[in-house]
């Protein structure tokens, strides 16, 4: 077709100046990155009819409407009203809706009206509307995160808990032959 005299043209990136960016990504299999921001993804939903058994942990946002036994982790956790969560939650933020059975760890804890909670919530702040139902202890603590990693089976078995003192050598005792 046309061809253009290379006099003029500074060197390579004029090459990639011709090419259009979708054309040059088929036949080489280059990527284009674009410098700007990522938008943030939307949290995870879980739906009404979805029950999950099993642990789940994401440094992303989490919408429970379902059942899930099981340990959850998150950076942002919703509870909808019509799910059921039996296990620790563990999260930056936490808003309860529905229903918790097990301990509720959060910097920030907020129990709406239609919440119902069967477990000791540690905190760094907490609102509890009226009209939640709450049976447990409520602690605040600085860093409620910090202890309250999610620990393996094993590594929970091999170190005695920070809360509970490891028992005292017993004394020897004489025996009789």
């Amino acid at each position: 077709m046309f061809s253009k005299s290379k006099i003029n043209e500074p060197g390579p990136k004029a090459e990639a100046e011709k090419t259009p960016a979708p054309a040059a990504t088929a036949r080489t299999g280059m990527e284009f990155t674009s410098s700007a921001p990522k938008a943030k993804p939307a949290a995870s939903l879980l739906s009404s009819d979805l029950t999950i058994t099993g642990n789940l942990r994401t440094t992303g946002d989490i919408q429970v409407e379902g059942t899930v036994e099981g340990d959850i982790r998150a950076h942002l956790l919703t509870v909808g009203e019509t799910a059921t969560i039996r296990g620790e939650v563990v999260a930056d933020d936490i808003v309860v809706n529905g229903r918790v059975i097990g301990r509720v760890r959060g910097l920030k804890v907020r129990l709406t009206s239609t919440a119902r909670v069967e477990g000791d919530i540690i905190h760094k702040s907490i609102a509890i509307e009226s009209g939640a139902h709450f049976e447990g202890s409520v602690q605040r603590q600085d860093d409620p995160l910090a202890t309250g990693r999610m620990a393996t089976p094993a590594a929970a078995a091999a170190s005695p808990s920070p809360q509970q003192p490891a028992p005292a050598p017993k004394p020897p005792t004489a025996q009789n032959n």
